[in-house]
């Protein structure tokens, strides 16, 4: 084991020529960030997730019945024994084949019993109200992170020049708010990587997991080898758009159509503009070329700048359904149903649904970078519909 942890501690590996791990340990003269804070991450998420309880139940719940919010899921299904046999334990959509034989044996029409497993489908969907309660959430929580971080920031000289995130490096005194503000990110991001398997679930159950996957690494990594300057920045650009896109959603389930549109528009500027412009000229400038300038080269760049790319990538993706979401909104007068994640894996339309009922906003959210990606997110919805 001990072999195993000095290969994988390898110093020249995490760190640049003629740095070792001892020159980084903490002194009474100034700390360094050190790997075995990362551990206070755990119990913190657990924290910040039975908060979120707390806050679904007490605030975001009470808010919500007070906005009217729709808190009775969709219509139920009637009772009925072999369709839900065969919905539970052999298939949830019924070829025709199956489906003629069931009318057949039940003596019901075929119409009648599509409808009843279309209704048994949406009987799995969530309610408004829940939505509602988890968009509520974060949206506080990332207006929190974001005005923290932003009153951190505007008194660091980073801010305004990124080649500050290099002087000095390695030897960059952890500051106690630089460490609460990292500390913090983490923790949330490895509470939602754990919610995911029962919030509500959506398209893009995939790609979310594997940007929340992403943005761990990139705190995790960013943190170990000191690269926390930048890495407070990359948190702090994708946290903005998070916030317009759970305001959205909330306005969405609150059945306010043109004020859902307005944030979803709003939503789609900010994170193109900050995904695809800010992060890549001001964020990858830095990390790709500004770094390598000041430091020269050592293998933990290389392994963050992938990370980074990575998230760009996710970025590209995300922007693109955003594009197509936005283009219908201004070309109809309102964000149409989107292939975006914020339609629940399970849902199935009704058989007709009203344009101005299918407001879907794809996006959701916090990428991350080191960060957030949606913190980064972007899960889609209908701007309705998304995180």
């Amino acid at each position: 084991m001990a072999g195993i942890l000095a290969w994988f501690w390898n110093e020249r590996f995490w760190l640049p020529h003629n740095v070792t791990w001892a020159d980084l340990q903490s002194t009474e003269e100034a700390a360094f960030p050190q790997a075995e804070d990362l551990y206070l991450a755990f119990p913190l998420a657990f924290c910040i997730f039975m908060i979120r309880l707390l806050f679904e139940r007490f605030i975001a719940k009470p808010c919500a019945l007070g906005l009217k919010v729709q808190a009775n899921g969709p219509q139920k299904a009637q009772p009925n024994a072999i369709l839900e046999k065969v919905f539970t334990a052999i298939t949830k959509h019924p070829d025709e084949k199956r489906l003629e034989g069931l009318s057949k044996q039940l003596d019901w029409d075929v119409r009648s019993i599509q409808r009843w497993f279309r209704q048994r489908r949406n009987q799995e969907k969530p309610s408004t109200l829940r939505k509602f309660c988890e968009s509520m959430w974060r949206f506080t929580f990332y207006l929190y992170i974001f005005t923290y971080g932003v009153r951190f920031l505007k008194k660091t000289p980073w801010l305004w020049n990124t080649r500050q995130c290099w002087s000095g490096y390695p030897y960059q005194p952890l500051l106690p708010d630089l460490h609460y503000y990292y500390i913090v990110e983490l923790s949330f991001y490895w509470s939602l990587m754990f919610s995911q398997f029962i919030d509500v679930k959506r398209k893009d159950f995939g790609i979310m997991f594997t940007h929340h996957i992403v943005t761990v690494s990139l705190i995790t990594f960013s943190y170990v080898t000191n690269l926390t300057r930048v890495g407070t920045l990359i948190l702090c650009l994708h946290d903005a758009a998070d916030i317009v896109l759970e305001a959205a959603k909330m306005a969405n389930y609150c059945k306010c159509q043109k004020l859902s549109d307005l944030l979803f528009l709003t939503f789609a500027v900010v994170f193109i503009v900050s995904r695809l412009g800010i992060y890549p000229l001001w964020i990858l400038n830095t990390t790709l070329f500004e770094l390598y300038e000041a430091l020269g080269n050592f293998p933990a760049l290389w392994v963050f700048n992938v990370l980074l790319m990575v998230l760009q990538i996710l970025h590209c993706f995300w922007s693109y359904l955003i594009i197509k979401a936005a283009y219908k909104a201004i070309s109809k007068g309102k964000v149409a149903k989107d292939a975006r994640s914020d339609v629940e894996s399970s849902s199935d339309e009704e058989e007709t649904v009203p344009r101005s009922k299918a407001l879907h906003s794809t996006i959701a959210t916090n990428g991350t970078s080191g960060a957030n990606g949606t913190n980064g997110y972007l899960t889609g919805g209908t701007c309705s519909e998304e995180h």
